[in-house]
Formats: structure tokens, sequence, C-alpha cells
């Protein structure tokens, strides 16, 4: 269960640092909305005594454990996809920049899994993330 916590409170530190950073650097808070997720899955996949290595497979976690088996809707594992591809593009895109726009649906996006985690298990992941 600790190691759920800790999770948790990465995931409600990057979703506040996304937010901070939509106006000055979306690139970094794609990234940080990704963390947000990320963290709150592993948070949630952690009680259950998951854990992964790679961040392919907390994405196929979610899909396989997560959206196949309905616990989640099917709009939710494109939204965790969705900021994968967002933080790739904003970590190392290159010449390719995520928009201000862009970032805030990252954001959102973050904030509704954080908001599906926390419903899950509010004892453990608590609501302090809005």
């Amino acid at each position: 269960m600790e190691t759920a916590r800790v999770f948790w409170e990465r995931a409600i530190t990057a979703l506040h640092s996304a937010n901070l950073l939509i106006p000055t650097d979306p690139d970094g808070a794609a990234s940080r909305a990704y963390y947000a997720a990320f963290n709150a899955v592993s948070a949630l996949l952690a009680l259950e005594g998951k854990s992964f290595k790679k961040h392919s497979a907390v994405d196929s976690a979610v899909h396989r454990d997560l959206v196949r088996t309905g616990r989640w809707p099917v709009e939710l594992g494109k939204k965790f996809s969705s900021l994968v591809e967002s933080r790739a593009t904003g970590d190392y895109g290159n010449d390719q920049h995520i928009s201000n726009e862009l970032a805030e649906i990252s954001l959102q996006s973050a904030r509704r899994i954080l908001e599906v985690v926390h419903k899950e298990n509010p004892e453990v992941f608590p609501a302090d993330f809005r």
C-alpha cells in the first residue's frame, strides 16, 4: 500500500506542475500531464500487486487490465494513449512541439484519469488534486 501512496503523491505533484507549465512550457506541461496519469495508474495497479519497469508495459496494462475488462471505458484508455503520444512529442519531438491547446487537453485527460483512480479507492487516493 505504501508504494501505491508514493505513486499517488507523485501523480498529484505532476498534475500541479503540468498546470503551472501550460503558459510558459507546453511541451513540459504535456510531459508532466503524462507522468500524472502514469503515476496514478501505477498507484492503482500497485494496490493489485502489479508493478512494471517500462512505460510501454503500463500502457499495455491500461488497455489489458482496465479497458478490456470493462473496468474503464474505452475513452479513458484512448486518453491515456494520447498522453503517451503527447509526452513523446513534448520530450523528444525535435522540431515538433505541443501547442498550448494540446497541453490543456493533456492536463484535462490526466485530471480525468486521476479522478477515476481516486473513485476506485478514495481512502488510499485522496482527492487533493482538484
